[in-house]
């Protein structure tokens, strides 16, 4: 099954002081991530500062915009699961986990893979991400994403596979 990687990179990191989109290397390390870690594509969803941080998305790797960035990481993943509709499955995962690597992707992925798959990473009890959405989970994950929250009511109420990771990385983004 080919899983494509989804990286949400769309705020404006008001705590943090600017776009962690911007903020250096730390793109290019979640793509390194999702690649290594058994992703067969990638895509990046753009938001605050769009025409700054497309430059430096790869050749090879896909862009959507989120127009509505400003309503939070709901809008991000609407916006990347409407492009990747098609798919049969996808790893949704954040631009600021820079400990998060290869490892925690491949141990989300060493499960039964199918259309029906969803599972999140979880670092010590405390889930995060990344999170595989199986393509019978596409639409009614972005349907039911809002806020900052994202479809983290969906996952709880479908019964999202808990794969602890909390050995491998912190799993926290980075805010300042």
């Amino acid at each position: 099954m080919n899983v494509h990687g989804l990286v949400l990179a769309a705020g404006a990191g008001r705590r943090y002081g600017g776009p962690k989109v911007l903020a250096d290397g730390w793109l290019l390390h979640t793509l390194h991530t999702l690649a290594e870690g058994g992703c067969a594509a990638c895509t990046v969803v753009l938001g605050a500062e769009a025409d700054r941080a497309r430059p430096l998305v790869p050749d090879g790797v896909g862009v959507v915009v989120a127009d509505d960035w400003s309503e939070g990481m709901g809008a991000s993943l609407r916006a990347g699961l409407a492009a990747l509709a098609d798919c049969e499955a996808v790893l949704v995962t954040l631009v600021d986990l820079p400990d998060v690597g290869p490892d925690v992707v491949r141990r989300l992925l060493d499960r039964p893979l199918g259309a029906s798959v969803l599972a999140r990473a979880t670092f010590g009890g405390r889930p995060g991400h990344p999170v595989l959405l199986g393509h019978d989970h596409l639409a009614g994950a972005a349907a039911s994403a809002q806020g900052d929250r994202g479809a983290h009511r969906y996952l709880a109420a479908h019964g999202a596979t808990l794969v602890e990771c909390g050995d491998l990385a912190s799993g926290r983004d980075v805010d300042r």
